[in-house]
């Protein structure tokens, strides 16, 4: 087992930057990406970003590309998502997620284990 604890978050202006991250504990041996998905009300739940915990690579959703910087500390097991020039549409609880396998990516039902949540909130 994981277990996924998210933190940061909170209220910011447009144009500003907030920081998240999530810190695994458990097996995370067995991690093999982890990621981050953002749900607004009455939306689906949608992928923001995901990293490979052994290798670089990072994965990004179109509507962040360029603004949204995904990085992680494996000697803390922490992974991080900076947060610039936010917009009110980005406006979402954020959960962080883990996956055991290299299907994990984009697919949200592809993940194993889900942190709580943290609530981002940008006004105009």
């Amino acid at each position: 087992q994981v277990q996924l604890v998210e933190s940061g978050g909170g209220l910011v202006q447009a144009g500003g930057s907030l920081s998240v991250s999530c810190a695994a504990s458990g097996r995370t041996s067995s991690i093999y990406r982890m990621g981050w998905f953002r749900q607004a009300p009455g939306k689906e739940r949608e992928f923001v970003a995901a990293i490979s915990w052994s290798g670089t690579a990072t994965y990004y959703a179109d509507s962040v590309k360029g603004r949204f910087t995904l990085s992680r500390d494996n000697a803390k097991n922490t992974m991080y998502l900076q947060m610039n020039s936010l917009k009110p549409e980005d406006t979402a609880v954020y959960y962080c997620a883990a996956g055991r396998d290299f299907t994990a990516l984009y697919g949200l039902s592809r993940y194993d284990y889900w942190g709580q949540g943290t609530q981002v909130t940008v006004s105009s």
